[in-house]
C-alpha cells in the first residue's frame, strides 16, 4: 500500500521555492535596514504616536508593513496610525485604501483636501506639478498631526530619493541639501521621520511586488515627462551601472560632512582662523593631504 506525503512545499516548482527564500532574505534586509534606521537616528521612542502617511504608492505600502512588523517585536510601545490625503484627484480609487486598511485592522484617517483643484489653477499647463503638490500636502499632513495627536510624522522616502535630492538641490537650486531622516518642522511643531532611509527602492519595487500591495498611480504628477527628478534618476542609473556601488558611498558622504573643507561660512567660522604653531604635529596617518605636508617639512627639517 502506498502512503502520499502531504508537502505542499515539494509540489511548488523549484523557482517557486527559491522565490520564497530570495523573500524571506530581502524581508529580512528592509526590516534590518528600518530597524537600524529607527535607532541611529531616535525616530521611535517610548509612548510615541506615529502617523504612517500612504500615499498609495509602493513605498508608503512598504512603510507601513515593516513597521507593522516591528511594533510586534519592539522593546518599546508606540502607536501607528495610517493617514491617507485623498487630493481629489479625478478617477482616484477612494475604496482601495479603506479596504485595505480595514482588512488589516489598522487605524486610519481619511483627509480630504482638494488640492488637486489648486494645484491645476496655480500651476501653467506643462510645467512641474510636484513642488507645489508636495507643499500643500504637506502643510496639510502636518495640521492633521496636531490634530490626532501624532508626534511623529512617518513618510516613505527611501535612500534613492535622498540621494537624488541632493542632486536635484545640486544642480537645480544651487544648494547643498539632501532629505534628512529625521526632521524638526520649521515651525518645530512636527518630526517628520523616514524609517525607509537605508533602504533601496529596487528592493522596496520587488518587496511590493511579493506582497501584491493594491497600488494606486498618481494622474496628476506621476505621468508628467522630463520632470527633473527623472533626468537625475536616469543619471544615477547610469552611475550604478557603470560603477556599481555608487549611490551607496553618495548616501555614506551625507553622513561624513566636513564643514571645514566646504565654503558655507554660517556652518563654519573661516574668517576667525587662527595660527597656532605651538601645537605639536599630529601623527601621521595614510590619506590625508595635511599629513602629507607634515611628513613632507619633516623630512626637509632633518
Amino acid at each position: 500500500m502506498n502512503v502520499e506525503i502531504h508537502n505542499p512545499a515539494a509540489k511548488k516548482p523549484r523557482s517557486a521555492q527559491r522565490s520564497k527564500l530570495e523573500f524571506n532574505k530581502l524581508q529580512k534586509r528592509l526590516r534590518r535596514h528600518v530597524g537600524s534606521a529607527i535607532v541611529d537616528y531616535n525616530m521611535i521612542e517610548e509612548g510615541d504616536k506615529v502617523m504612517v502617511c500612504l500615499s498609495g504608492g509602493k513605498d508608503s505600502y512598504a512603510m507601513l508593513d515593516i513597521l507593522l512588523n516591528l511594533q510586534k517585536t519592539a522593546p518599546i510601545h508606540f502607536e501607528l496610525v495610517a493617514v491617507n490625503m485623498d487630493q481629489k484627484q479625478p478617477g482616484f480609487p477612494e475604496h482601495v485604501l479603506p479596504a485595505y486598511l480595514e482588512s488589516l485592522g489598522v487605524p486610519y484617517h481619511i483627509v480630504e483636501r482638494d488640492t488637486y483643484s489648486i494645484v491645476k489653477d496655480i500651476v501653467p499647463e506643462g510645467k512641474t506639478t510636484c513642488g507645489l503638490c508636495s507643499r500643500l500636502r504637506r502643510g496639510t499632513l502636518y495640521g492633521f498631526a496636531e490634530e490626532i495627536g501624532a508626534t511623529k510624522v512617518a513618510l516613505g522616502h527611501h535612500k534613492d530619493d535622498i540621494v537624488e535630492t541632493l542632486f536635484l538641490n545640486l544642480f537645480y537650486g544651487g544648494r547643498l541639501k539632501a532629505m534628512p531622516p529625521k526632521l524638526l518642522s520649521d515651525d518645530k511643531r512636527n518630526i517628520v521621520i523616514r524609517p525607509m532611509a537605508y533602504c533601496r527602492e529596487q528592493d522596496l519595487a520587488e518587496y511590493a511586488e511579493y506582497k501584491e500591495f493594491p497600488i494606486i498611480p498618481c494622474n496628476l504628477c506621476g505621468s508628467q515627462e522630463n520632470l527633473q527628478r527623472q533626468t537625475i534618476k536616469q543619471m544615477l542609473t547610469e552611475w550604478e551601472r557603470s560603477h556599481p556601488g555608487r549611490t551607496e558611498t553618495i548616501f555614506s558622504a551625507l553622513q561624513k560632512v566636513s564643514p571645514s573643507q566646504l565654503a558655507d561660512t554660517d556652518l563654519f567660522n573661516f574668517r576667525d582662523l587662527l595660527l597656532d604653531r605651538s601645537a605639536p604635529l599630529p601623527e601621521r596617518n595614510s590619506g590625508s593631504a595635511i599629513e602629507d605636508a607634515n611628513l613632507i617639512r619633516h623630512v626637509n627639517l632633518s
